[in-house]
């Protein structure tokens, strides 16, 4: 019974933040999201990854942003006022997953889950876990786990060092 008061659980679902870039919808499970802030302005790190636009402050803590849009390599050009950034865990880093707007938070059957195609939305499938159909609707879910290699980690690790050291 304990199980089930946990944020995320319920038997037989799975629980979703849903977000947009571009047209297409995606999602990652709520278990690996923190918490959901307005986009702010960055400061640029030297010699980072293309994709780290920089860091910024989020309560108290410094934390690298990694464009998703960028990630993928999607074009476009988001409304700036409706970007969020979605702070996640990945390899016990915490980043900032920056995305062109937030929708909702979504309970999913697990049934209603599909092993992903080999390219979705623009996104090669090695950063999928499947896709999740909710009524006419469907969602692209990440795989957090994959969108960056263990040297990116490692990468933005060291931006994280060398910002403490200012």
């Amino acid at each position: 019974m304990e199980k089930k008061k946990q944020r995320g659980y319920r038997e037989g679902e799975k629980q979703f933040v849903i977000f947009k870039i571009g047209d297409e919808e995606y999602g990652v499970e709520i278990l690996q999201a923190r918490e959901i802030v307005r986009y702010q302005k960055l400061t640029r790190v030297p010699n980072s990854p293309d994709f780290v636009l920089g860091v910024c402050n989020v309560r108290g803590q410094i934390i690298p942003i990694v464009d998703l849009r960028e990630r993928f390599g999607l074009a476009g050009k988001p409304k700036e006022q409706e970007r969020r950034i979605i702070t996640v865990q990945v390899e016990e880093e915490i980043i900032g997953l920056l995305v062109d707007e937030v929708v909702e938070v979504v309970w999913l059957p697990v049934d209603n889950i599909e092993a992903p195609p080999p390219i979705a939305g623009g996104i090669e499938r090695e950063y999928l876990k499947g896709v999740g159909k909710l009524d006419e609707q469907l969602i692209i879910i990440l795989d957090l786990e994959k969108i960056l290699t263990t040297n990116e980690v490692e990468e933005i690790k060291k931006m994280d060092s060398e910002e403490e050291g200012f």
